[in-house]
């Protein structure tokens, strides 16, 4: 009997993508009723399996796969109104289980199967949510710090198969966030400790690079890798300045260093790295920002970057958001790769533009999130027309049908649907920051987080214009419950007006309400205004 492992796309086998990977194998039955075969030295990344020369009529209980993935327990779950987007989060996380076995490979069934850094980063904080990611990153990023070269330069795949190749922004900078995401989702500061001889030599590197100037210009990088392309002049592609991206790279992984230096009690270190920084950011102001807010790349990631790692000048956030909101509204959908796709949505609600976030989150059209998900996909696909609406394919040189990158966004369902934030600083969820966001037309949403101290809960329905929203705080941990668009008269809490509760602990700025809470379970109820993005 032979097995062949591919993808059946509309009844056809499909293995053009795989390349060279020839993902067969040959198995001589015993005659057996049962027969286990599991083939030593590979693994496959499959959907279905083709049985040839098979004696009889195979059904769905002939052939049982067999699931390989690391040790890490399942921790986060969300489920919403809407299937598609369930059918997402089902993506997301079987994407992650494909992928990480012993290290972070890009995808598991053609042949490569590399731990790309720039595909772990992105993904990380995403990563941690679905499962206990601690000791796989912990033991990977040793790995980083043992490849690294000796002038601090990060290859861009860890193993270093392809012999030190790398240093591109956003990939190398996978030993400075990695830990930093470890160290905010678990609490433990020995991941920084262990991982900062690492992180100091990369920033050093980007140092060296940049020069007097702070502006690291002129080298090769992937920048916003697989980016939005169109054919259509009226929908051109985004492709965004490379320089722009290692320069806000620069930037932010020199002022997570700075902090960091600061919690393991390294103060010098702490001060020249928090100058080093804000003189980066001095830089990128003068290089890449017009007086006006604008960015030399006016594009979704340019702006959703310098709004996320604090690149913008005070004065000119809500001005850079008015462009980024101005894009999207004029695309009508996504226009990132991989560096800006887990920055966009974050950008959009941090700045008033909730209903924007929703519609690209919504929207089933190409290029989007549900878009693969509407083609039938199980797993994130490489490229957002991996399958094109015609049938047709992506050019087979890489086009992976599991590449976890663009489920970067359940970072942001978990944090901003549900409402799960850990507070950045108090790491581990110690203190949780509760702030759930309806919208989309979505009527519910539900996440559990398995902590350290126990399960966090955020379950919210929405009926009648009403929101009903239950949460449940762990032992040993406090949290802040926060509702937008809010009188704080208006809130109900365990049936009682929340002014007459006397164990909560209310403040109230402009429209947003913040109750403090101790552990244990919580229902409020109160009249749902879904926040409109500014004009």
């Amino acid at each position: 009997m032979q097995l062949v492992l591919l993808l059946v796309m509309d009844g056809n086998f499909y293995t053009d993508n795989l390349r060279n990977a020839k993902a067969t194998d040959e198995y001589i039955l015993k005659g057996d009723r049962l027969e286990l075969f599991e083939p030593h030295f590979t693994f496959h990344g499959f959907r279905f399996v083709k049985l040839e020369n098979f004696p009889g009529k195979p059904d769905l209980n002939t052939v049982t796969g067999i699931v390989i993935h690391s040790e890490m327990p399942p921790t986060g779950s969300f489920v919403c109104s809407d299937s598609l987007i369930n059918q997402l989060q089902h993506n997301i996380q079987w994407g992650q289980r494909d992928n990480f076995l012993d290290i972070p490979t890009d995808c598991p069934q053609r042949d490569e199967r590399l731990g790309w850094t720039g595909d772990a980063q992105v993904f990380a904080p995403t990563a941690a949510f679905n499962f206990d990611v601690a000791p796989f990153f912990t033991k990977w990023l040793l790995d980083v710090a043992a490849d690294q070269l000796p002038n601090g330069k990060v290859p861009d795949v860890i193993p270093d198969v392809r012999q030190g190749r790398g240093s591109s922004t956003a990939w190398a900078d996978v030993c400075i966030i990695v830990p930093w995401t470890i160290y905010q989702v678990y609490g433990d500061k020995r991941i920084l400790q262990n991982q900062y001889s690492s992180m100091k030599a990369w920033v050093e590197y980007m140092h060296s690079r940049a020069g007097d100037d702070n502006l690291w210009t002129g080298d090769e990088h992937f920048g916003d890798w697989l980016a939005y392309a169109s054919t259509d002049s009226d929908y051109p592609g985004a492709t965004t300045d490379k320089d722009l991206i290692a320069t806000g790279y620069y930037a932010y992984s020199t002022g997570l260093l700075a902090q960091i230096a600061q919690i393991i009690g390294n103060t010098e270190d702490a001060k020249k790295y928090k100058e080093l920084a804000s003189n980066i950011k001095d830089a990128f102001h003068t290089e890449f920002i017009t007086p006006a807010g604008r960015l030399v790349s006016n594009t979704q990631t340019a702006y959703s970057l310098a709004l996320i790692f604090g690149m913008m000048p005070e004065n000119l956030i809500t001005k850079a958001a008015g462009y980024l909101a101005e894009d999207v509204r004029k695309m009508e959908h996504l226009t990132t790769g991989f560096v800006g796709t887990p920055l966009l949505c974050k950008a959009l609600s941090d700045n008033g533009y909730d209903d924007l976030a929703f519609m690209l989150l919504m929207r089933k059209e190409y290029p989007s999130w549900l878009y693969p998900v509407t083609m039938g996909a199980t797993t994130i696909w490489e490229r957002w027309d991996g399958q094109k609406p015609d049938g047709s394919f992506q050019d087979v040189s890489m086009n992976s049908f599991n590449h976890y990158a663009y489920g970067a966004t359940g970072q942001w369902l978990y944090q901003y649907v549900a409402g799960i934030q850990n507070d950045p600083n108090i790491p581990g969820y110690k203190h949780i920051i509760l702030q759930p966001h309806p919208g989309g037309g979505l009527t519910s949403a539900l996440s559990e987080l398995k902590t350290g101290y126990g399960t966090i809960k955020s379950d919210w329905k929405v009926e009648n214009g009403i929101m009903n929203y239950s949460c449940s705080i762990p032992p040993n941990s406090s949290a802040t419950v926060c509702f937008d668009e809010i009188d704080k008269q208006n809130i109900v809490l365990n049936d009682l007006p929340i002014l007459k509760n006397g164990n909560a602990k209310i403040s109230q700025k402009n429209q947003t309400v913040k109750i403090e809470v101790g552990s244990g379970n919580y229902i409020f109820n109160l009249p749902l205004k879904v926040k409109n993005s500014k004009p």
